[in-house]
């Protein structure tokens, strides 16, 4: 019966809603690429100390660290999203606190994952934008991907995910997979 419904939205011209899942699956690999990633993208966050605010987040500053934007290929099966590779945005723009590319070209294509870079505070420690911002999810919320992704640290991952009815799930579940 659900093929038949499938079969008629398409033929109306409708498309289908993203299959259901309720665990991601990332590989270790993946995860340490992401980490990898992050590292070479934040190697210059202790550098800011004496930039004021408004200058780290115009980036016109002295070059530090940057957003990465990453593409997500992958599968669903049965009740389980499978992330199997990350792949360098098209036409990627890196700046300070934002980040833009394109992922249109991407086989396979599940979601996206990005990194929030350090910024140090007046003392030089760093303040860390931590999770998926209100902007990140409505972004999400806009697109096709069926997960978002979000590192701010070696040991932090934020994951939302989409229902079947297209409402966004954050925090969503994630399993790193040996």
């Amino acid at each position: 019966m659900r093929a038949l419904g499938l079969a008629l939205m398409v033929w109306m011209g409708a498309a289908p809603a993203p299959p259901p899942f309720s665990v991601i699956v990332l590989p270790a690999t993946i995860r340490g690429m992401m980490s990898a990633v992050w590292i070479e993208n934040n190697r210059h966050w202790d550098e800011l100390a004496g930039e004021n605010t408004l200058t780290q987040l115009l980036g016109t500053g002295k070059p530090t660290q940057r957003e990465y934007l990453g593409c997500l290929a992958g599968d669903v099966t049965r009740d389980t999203l499978w992330v199997r590779r990350l792949i360098t945005a098209a036409n990627l723009k890196q700046l300070q606190f934002a980040v833009a590319g394109s992922c249109d070209d991407v086989d396979q294509l599940v979601g996206t994952f990005h990194t929030h870079p350090y910024r140090a505070d007046s003392g030089g420690r760093p303040v860390k934008e931590r999770g998926l911002s209100p902007m990140d999810l409505a972004t999400f919320a806009a697109t096709r991907d069926e997960v978002a992704m979000v590192m701010w640290d070696l040991d932090s991952l934020d994951v939302a995910a989409k229902a079947v009815d297209g409402s966004v799930r954050h925090p969503a579940s994630l399993t790193v997979n040996p």
